[in-house]
Order: structure tokens, then sequence, then C-alpha cells
């Protein structure tokens, strides 16, 4: 398969709105550990260290989503460069390897958006107990 100067452009805008909503996930992780570990400091208690710990594990894979979305987007450039400059099949494996990065990144998210609904159906099953 012949892989032109914009097929790698082709990705730009997704990447750029998929590290926008991993950066807002990241962002609304950060204010939910904020508070808990004030109210931790507060009134420490098993199930905010609890909740710490897996907003931790999330804050972990949301950073890998981020890291394995910026080096696709960065190899979909060099890619670029590469068919831009007639290195045809330098430019096809190394978007082929972005391709990877992109697939990996979009794995990693659907594994950290199962931890957060098994953490909101933890605090679900709470209030319907009390």
């Amino acid at each position: 398969m012949e892989v032109s100067l914009t097929t790698p452009a082709l990705l730009f805008p997704a990447i750029s709105l998929l590290l926008l909503a991993y950066t807002n996930r990241f962002l609304t992780i950060a204010g939910l550990i904020r508070n808990l570990h004030q109210k931790y400091q507060d009134h420490p208690d098993t199930d905010i260290k609890a909740q710490i710990s897996n907003l931790k594990k999330r804050v972990t894979l949301i950073k890998n989503m981020q890291l394995f979305g910026i080096v696709s987007l960065l190899l979909c450039v060099v890619s670029m460069f590469a068919i831009y400059e007639t290195w045809q099949t330098v430019g096809s494996i190394i978007f082929g390897v972005s391709l990877v990065l992109l697939m990996i990144s979009l794995i990693l998210s659907i594994i950290e958006i199962q931890i957060s609904v098994k953490a909101l159906n933890i605090q679900l099953k709470n209030i319907e107990n009390d």
C-alpha cells in the first residue's frame, strides 16, 4: 500500500482530540486526589486511602495514555517528513508504528475506563447499603 503525505495528516485531528480528552481526565482526577487528600488529612479513613490508591493507578494509566498518544503524533510528523523526502518505505513503517502506539493508547484508555466504572459501582453499592 502506498502511503501519501496526507495519510498521516489524517490522524492529527483525532490524536489532538484524544489528547484533549486525556488531559481533561487527568485534571479531573488530580482535583479528586487533592480533595480526598485534604479529607484524609482532616479525618484519616481507610476508604479514602483506598480511593486515593485507585486514583493513583488511574493517573499512571492516563500518563501512559498521553505518552503513547504524543509519541504517536510525533511519529506521524516524522512519517510525513520521510514521505516528503521520498523515503516511502521508511515513512510507511514509521506510520505503522505510529498506528500501533495509538492503539496501545486506546487500549490503556479502555483499561482506565474499566477501573473508573468499577470504582463508581463500589461507591454506588455503598450508597445503596446505607
